[in-house]
């Protein structure tokens, strides 16, 4: 009778062991499913601000989320090939309407979150033209330049394509280099008093922080008013499906967009917006809680 005992005391052991390895791997697998990936375009403050706050959002709740920013183009790629989750700012039917051409097989549309997207053009709030069909006959008021973001933006393409040939702005210089770029000139011209024309959109803090206004867009170049969207990758609803609902209900107001990114653009350039996103919740929590219900 030892014999067996002693045979069944290993086996039993064993299996113990095995049992505890199965319950570590499987802690360490538990946490790797709470990891999520959000990637935020370049320079484009709204999905800056949204991906923060969900980012705070979700920490919150246990989730280990990294935000990793990148220009547009590498983003929809790296989604379709299922390197990032989520991107929350993708623009439709017009701005990034030829990325969800290319990639939209191998992403999924969790629906859009504001509805009052817009391109603009913008000047200073006293510049002497208020429609774009004036511009080229004021270039030379504008030092014949008209301001732009990064070159792969759908904002730039629609300028460039679009905007430029049907209001016959051949002739003035279209500088291309970054949204942050662009908005140290707007600072620097609004400091000297002068005249300036850029590319822009709404919502944006920038309208509250400077004295500008939209030129009039008189044959519709830039489109009529778009809606942000969030798009995940094939799989992300079935891998984190909590998440995926609360992306799929997410609303925010232009009011509560322009607040938030007031709160963390507007003053001086800072590394980590926590902070200050973390304030922002305090004074919304309402509104916060109810994203997650």
């Amino acid at each position: 009778m030892k014999k067996p005992l002693l045979k069944f005391l290993a086996v039993g052991a064993v299996a113990a062991l095995a049992l505890t390895g199965c319950s570590s791997d499987g802690g360490d697998a538990s946490a790797s499913d709470k990891k999520i990936t959000i990637a935020v375009f370049n320079g484009w403050d709204e999905g800056i601000a949204a991906s923060e706050l969900w980012a705070a959002i979700l920490d919150e709740k246990g989730y280990d989320v990294e935000l990793e920013y990148a220009d547009v183009a590498p983003v929809y790629s790296g989604l379709s090939s299922k390197d990032y989750d989520v991107v929350l700012d993708t623009w439709l039917p017009s701005t990034h309407a030829d990325y969800i051409e290319e990639y939209g097989d191998d992403l999924v549309d969790l629906g859009y979150w504001n509805d009052e997207a817009k391109l603009t053009i913008a000047v200073n709030e006293d510049a002497p033209i208020k429609s774009l069909d004036e511009l080229a006959d004021n270039a030379d008021t504008f030092n014949n330049t008209i301001t732009g973001i990064e070159p792969g933006a759908g904002l730039t393409r629609i300028t460039q394509d679009d905007v430029i040939p049907g209001y016959g702005l051949d002739k003035m210089d279209y500088l291309t280099s970054s949204t942050a770029a662009m908005l140290t000139e707007l600072r620097s011209a609004e400091k000297n008093n002068e005249d300036i024309v850029v590319t822009l959109w709404k919502p944006h803090w920038a309208y509250d922080e400077f004295k500008i206004r939209d030129l009039e867009d008189p044959k519709g170049l830039l489109g009529g008013s778009e809606k942000l969207h969030s798009f995940s990758r094939i799989g992300f609803a079935d891998d984190q499906p909590e998440v995926n609902e609360w992306f799929t209900n997410f609303t925010m107001s232009s009011d509560l967009l322009f607040s938030l990114e007031n709160a963390m653009f507007s003053g001086d350039k800072v590394d980590d917006y926590r902070p200050i996103v973390t304030k922002w919740i305090s004074e919304n929590q309402e509104y916060v809680d109810s994203l997650t219900k």
